[in-house]
């Protein structure tokens, strides 16, 4: 189910982040569903993005050469495996290791994270993302 994500998939991924993005409600809102299209279409066109699509779009992780931008999944999505499916294949794209950000308040995310064998290790108040909230810093590498 985990297949390479296209151009085709703007529009999808553009939503789905929306809507997963809406449920972190200690954050502001601070772009529109247009600047999420054109956000993420550079993000596909300048690196690896890949989806889980079992007929819909259920989830998206977005690569970089030694970061994981992003791992959302839909809205009711939750507790399916299909977070740990995109998160294991991060790992496999990325044998070597990897880096990625949280916010310290997103809980399950930061379980989610460290639970896949991911440590922290940086903490800032915010001073380096847009929403200027604290967040944390994870690794993984593949001998922990």
């Amino acid at each position: 189910m985990i297949r390479r994500a296209t151009a085709e998939d703007v529009e999808e991924i553009a939503r789905l982040y929306e809507r997963s993005f809406a449920t972190l409600d200690f954050l502001p809102v601070l772009h529109t569903l247009d600047e999420y299209r054109w956000w993420f279409a550079k993000q596909l066109a300048e690196h690896e993005g890949w989806v889980w699509d079992d007929g819909s779009l259920r989830g998206f992780i977005v690569l970089t050469e030694d970061e994981l931008l992003y791992l959302y999944l839909d809205v009711g999505w939750t507790g399916r495996g299909i977070g740990s499916a995109l998160l294991d294949h991060a790992k496999l794209r990325r044998p070597a290791g990897f880096t990625l950000w949280t916010f310290q308040q997103n809980d399950g995310a930061r379980r989610f994270y460290e639970r896949h064998g991911l440590v922290p290790v940086e903490f800032t108040e915010g001073e380096g993302n847009e929403e200027k909230t604290p967040d944390v810093r994870y690794r993984w590498t593949p001998n922990g």
